[in-house]
């Protein structure tokens, strides 16, 4: 469990080091706090889970200091009680991100507003949006896990696409490790609390399948044609293979 843990640690600093000088003690610390909190307890703080039990019940009183849309926010219920350490070895094993990453990510996108992000609601509250996070992170912290999440989606999409593009995967293949990644990603959909129909699933997967179908397509031409360097802007041909 402490290996995952510092894992996660160093994998953030790995990631955002170079970006935030200043603030990278504050988020060590906020890392390092929110890793070693699954203190082996199931989920940091008893009061954590009883708040969010208290707050279904209509005569429960309103946690005092804790914004009505925190007390109110309802992802992540099927993990109340999980430790932080179960939840990101159960992400390094199918993704790239960290269980940090991936709730920060997911609060980012839920508590935007129309001048940005509300990180600092989103730190401060941490513990309360969040069961498997028992530690409040600065809003420095807040912003560089949002940024390594992004990071690493970046870069995961583009290592996919290659392998997609470059012909090393036959067609059975590829559409095999479409369904297994699809397969993880409706996952943590519905652990995040979203409700996905069977007619949604198939919809969605009809809608992957053409895609990629597309990206086959597309590549094939690329790799018989012309191409412009992403980097340079020099115009490759066959002479240049």
């Amino acid at each position: 469990m402490d290996g995952a843990t510092d894992d996660d640690a160093a994998d953030n600093d790995a990631t955002n080091g170079d970006a935030t000088s200043g603030d990278a003690t504050t988020n060590g610390d906020a890392t390092s706090g929110d890793a070693t909190s699954g203190d082996a307890t199931t989920n940091g703080d008893a009061t954590t889970n009883g708040d969010a039990t208290d707050s279904d019940d209509a005569d429960a009183e309103p946690t005092p200091g804790v914004p009505d849309d925190v007390r109110k926010y309802d992802r992540f219920k099927k993990v109340d009680g999980a430790q932080y350490e179960r939840v990101n070895d159960f992400l390094r094993e199918r993704t790239y991100i960290t269980a940090r990453e991936w709730a920060i990510a997911r609060l980012c996108a839920d508590f935007r507003t129309e001048t940005g992000v509300e990180m600092t609601k989103i730190g401060e509250n941490l513990p309360e949006l969040v069961p498997f996070m028992t530690d409040t992170y600065t809003p420095q912290a807040v912003n560089q896990a949002r940024a390594a999440f992004e990071e690493k989606v970046t870069k995961a999409g583009a290592t996919f696409l290659y392998g997609a593009m470059s012909d090393f995967f036959t067609a059975d293949e590829l559409d095999d490790l479409m369904y297994e990644s699809t397969e993880v990603a409706k996952f943590l959909l519905e652990v995040e609390g979203v409700e996905l129909s069977v007619e949604e699933e198939l919809d969605a997967e009809d809608r992957i399948s053409e895609v990629m179908r597309d990206v086959r397509e597309a590549s094939d031409e690329l790799r018989h044609s012309e191409a412009t360097c992403p980097n340079c802007g020099h115009e490759m041909s066959e002479a240049d293979d």
